[in-house]
């Protein structure tokens, strides 16, 4: 393998990378993420458009807010998920 750093990634990056691609390679949450891109969704809209459960919806949004793939913001008494960064 060349020298990461001369790549300008380092092992901790790669690692990153590399779980945020385990995590997109679960159909479901790959729908859930591409969803979101159209604009905010609530939970009960992506299961859905997904054909899932609201509780499995929102687990597998937990998982993606944790690695900071979408952002969720309170409306009154729904949350709606959004992609947190459009890169």
């Amino acid at each position: 393998m060349p020298d990461a750093l001369e790549n300008g990634l380092d092992r901790d990056r790669a690692e990153e990378i590399s779980s945020i691609f385990h995590l997109l390679g679960e159909p479901n949450r790959l729908s859930i993420l591409a969803a979101c891109m159209t604009g905010p969704r609530s939970v009960n809209d992506l299961a859905g458009l997904t054909g899932m459960s609201p509780s499995l919806t929102s687990h597998h949004l937990r998982l993606l807010k944790a690695a900071r793939l979408v952002r969720a913001k309170r409306q009154g008494k729904f949350v709606h998920y959004s992609v947190h960064d459009h890169h």
